[in-house]
Protein backbone atom coordinates (compact mmCIF):
# COMPACT_ATOMS: atom_id res chain seq x y z
CA UNK A 1 0.00 0.00 0.00
CA UNK A 2 2.87 2.33 0.84
CA UNK A 3 4.37 1.85 -2.63
CA UNK A 4 1.07 2.72 -4.31
CA UNK A 5 0.70 5.93 -2.30
CA UNK A 6 4.26 6.97 -3.13
CA UNK A 7 3.72 6.16 -6.82
CA UNK A 8 0.46 8.13 -6.90
CA UNK A 9 2.19 11.07 -5.19
CA UNK A 10 4.89 11.02 -7.85
CA UNK A 11 2.33 10.83 -10.66
CA UNK A 12 0.31 13.77 -9.36
CA UNK A 13 3.42 15.88 -8.78
CA UNK A 14 4.57 15.29 -12.38
CA UNK A 15 1.10 16.18 -13.65
CA UNK A 16 1.12 19.47 -11.74
CA UNK A 17 4.54 20.46 -13.03
CA UNK A 18 5.30 22.15 -16.34
CA UNK A 19 6.98 18.97 -17.56
CA UNK A 20 3.66 17.16 -18.01
CA UNK A 21 3.39 18.30 -21.65
CA UNK A 22 7.03 17.30 -22.18
CA UNK A 23 6.32 13.80 -20.85
CA UNK A 24 3.02 13.51 -22.76
CA UNK A 25 4.81 14.40 -26.00
CA UNK A 26 7.27 11.55 -25.43
CA UNK A 27 10.02 13.91 -24.23
CA UNK A 28 9.43 16.07 -27.31
CA UNK A 29 9.35 13.24 -29.87
CA UNK A 30 5.68 13.97 -30.62
CA UNK A 31 6.58 17.40 -31.94
CA UNK A 32 8.05 16.01 -35.17
CA UNK A 33 6.22 17.58 -38.12
CA UNK A 34 5.29 14.32 -39.91
CA UNK A 35 3.81 11.14 -38.39
CA UNK A 36 4.13 11.94 -34.65
CA UNK A 37 2.27 8.73 -33.75
CA UNK A 38 4.81 6.64 -35.61
CA UNK A 39 7.63 8.56 -33.94
CA UNK A 40 6.04 7.87 -30.55
CA UNK A 41 5.75 4.19 -31.44
CA UNK A 42 9.45 4.10 -32.34
CA UNK A 43 10.20 5.65 -28.95
CA UNK A 44 8.04 2.96 -27.36
CA UNK A 45 9.94 0.28 -29.25
CA UNK A 46 13.25 1.71 -28.07
CA UNK A 47 12.05 1.89 -24.45
CA UNK A 48 10.13 -1.38 -24.17
CA UNK A 49 12.35 -3.53 -26.39
CA UNK A 50 15.21 -3.71 -23.89
CA UNK A 51 12.75 -3.82 -20.96
CA UNK A 52 11.59 -7.21 -22.20
CA UNK A 53 14.53 -8.80 -20.44
CA UNK A 54 12.96 -7.86 -17.11
CA UNK A 55 10.73 -10.33 -15.30
CA UNK A 56 7.08 -10.22 -16.40
CA UNK A 57 6.18 -8.81 -12.99
CA UNK A 58 8.69 -5.94 -13.24
CA UNK A 59 7.70 -5.25 -16.86
CA UNK A 60 4.01 -5.25 -15.91
CA UNK A 61 4.62 -2.90 -12.99
CA UNK A 62 6.50 -0.54 -15.31
CA UNK A 63 3.64 -0.73 -17.78
CA UNK A 64 1.05 0.09 -15.10
CA UNK A 65 3.18 3.01 -13.92
CA UNK A 66 3.61 4.32 -17.48
CA UNK A 67 -0.14 4.02 -18.09
CA UNK A 68 -0.97 5.79 -14.83
CA UNK A 69 1.43 8.62 -15.60
CA UNK A 70 0.03 8.76 -19.13
CA UNK A 71 -3.59 9.16 -18.07
CA UNK A 72 -2.65 12.12 -15.90
CA UNK A 73 -0.16 13.88 -18.19
CA UNK A 74 -2.12 13.25 -21.40
CA UNK A 75 -5.22 14.81 -19.89
CA UNK A 76 -3.25 17.78 -18.62
CA UNK A 77 -1.48 18.21 -21.97
CA UNK A 78 -4.79 18.07 -23.83
CA UNK A 79 -6.11 20.89 -21.64
CA UNK A 80 -2.90 22.91 -21.98
CA UNK A 81 -2.87 22.46 -25.78
CA UNK A 82 -6.65 23.06 -25.94
CA UNK A 83 -7.34 19.93 -28.00
CA UNK A 84 -9.23 16.75 -27.15
CA UNK A 85 -6.52 14.37 -28.44
CA UNK A 86 -3.53 16.38 -29.66
CA UNK A 87 -1.46 14.51 -32.27
CA UNK A 88 1.74 15.54 -30.49
CA UNK A 89 0.70 13.64 -27.35
CA UNK A 90 2.40 10.32 -28.04
CA UNK A 91 2.79 8.81 -24.58
CA UNK A 92 -0.22 6.67 -25.52
CA UNK A 93 1.78 5.17 -28.38
CA UNK A 94 4.70 4.52 -26.03
CA UNK A 95 2.41 2.62 -23.65
CA UNK A 96 0.61 0.86 -26.52
CA UNK A 97 3.93 -0.49 -27.77
CA UNK A 98 4.66 -1.68 -24.24
CA UNK A 99 1.38 -3.60 -24.21
CA UNK A 100 2.13 -5.06 -27.64
CA UNK A 101 5.55 -6.33 -26.58
CA UNK A 102 4.50 -7.69 -23.16
CA UNK A 103 5.85 -11.23 -23.01
CA UNK A 104 6.99 -11.25 -26.65
CA UNK A 105 10.39 -12.71 -27.51
CA UNK A 106 13.08 -10.12 -28.12
CA UNK A 107 14.08 -10.97 -31.65
CA UNK A 108 14.40 -8.40 -34.41
CA UNK A 109 11.53 -9.97 -36.33
CA UNK A 110 9.11 -10.12 -33.42
CA UNK A 111 9.90 -6.51 -32.45
CA UNK A 112 9.40 -5.29 -36.03
CA UNK A 113 6.21 -7.33 -36.47
CA UNK A 114 4.91 -6.05 -33.13
CA UNK A 115 5.64 -2.48 -34.24
CA UNK A 116 3.87 -2.97 -37.58
CA UNK A 117 0.85 -4.64 -35.98
CA UNK A 118 0.53 -1.92 -33.36
CA UNK A 119 0.67 0.83 -35.99
CA UNK A 120 -1.95 -1.05 -38.05
CA UNK A 121 -4.40 -1.32 -35.14
CA UNK A 122 -3.66 2.19 -33.87
CA UNK A 123 -4.41 3.70 -37.29
CA UNK A 124 -7.30 1.43 -38.34
CA UNK A 125 -9.00 1.49 -34.91
CA UNK A 126 -11.26 -1.56 -35.29
CA UNK A 127 -14.21 -1.80 -32.89
CA UNK A 128 -14.37 -1.01 -30.04
CA UNK A 129 -11.11 0.98 -30.09
CA UNK A 130 -12.70 4.14 -31.53
CA UNK A 131 -15.37 4.02 -28.81
CA UNK A 132 -12.66 4.21 -26.12
CA UNK A 133 -11.53 7.56 -27.55
CA UNK A 134 -14.74 9.02 -26.13
CA UNK A 135 -13.66 8.39 -22.54
CA UNK A 136 -12.97 11.65 -20.69
CA UNK A 137 -9.56 13.33 -20.59
CA UNK A 138 -6.44 11.24 -20.47
CA UNK A 139 -8.44 8.01 -20.26
CA UNK A 140 -9.69 8.38 -23.83
CA UNK A 141 -6.25 9.35 -25.08
CA UNK A 142 -4.56 6.38 -23.44
CA UNK A 143 -7.01 3.48 -23.48
CA UNK A 144 -7.64 3.35 -27.24
CA UNK A 145 -3.92 2.71 -27.68
CA UNK A 146 -3.88 0.17 -24.86
CA UNK A 147 -6.58 -1.82 -26.66
CA UNK A 148 -4.72 -1.43 -29.99
CA UNK A 149 -1.72 -2.89 -28.14
CA UNK A 150 -3.82 -5.80 -26.87
CA UNK A 151 -5.02 -6.55 -30.43
CA UNK A 152 -1.46 -6.27 -31.76
CA UNK A 153 -0.11 -8.52 -28.98
CA UNK A 154 -2.73 -11.17 -29.70
CA UNK A 155 -1.92 -11.14 -33.42
CA UNK A 156 1.82 -11.15 -32.71
CA UNK A 157 1.49 -14.16 -30.40
CA UNK A 158 -0.72 -15.91 -32.97
CA UNK A 159 1.78 -15.26 -35.76
CA UNK A 160 4.68 -16.46 -33.62
CA UNK A 161 2.74 -19.62 -32.67
CA UNK A 162 1.96 -20.36 -36.33
CA UNK A 163 5.59 -19.88 -37.37
CA UNK A 164 6.87 -22.05 -34.51
CA UNK A 165 4.46 -24.88 -35.42
CA UNK A 166 4.95 -24.69 -39.16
Amino acid sequence: MFIYRRLWGLITSVAKSPISVFVATGFGVGRVPKAPGTAGSVLGLLLWGPAGFLSLEAYGLGLVAALSVGVVVAGRAARALQRVDPPMVVWDEVVGMGVTLFGAPRTVWSLLLGFALFRLFDIAKPPPIRRLERLPGGYGIMFDDVLAGVYAAACLEGALWIVSHW
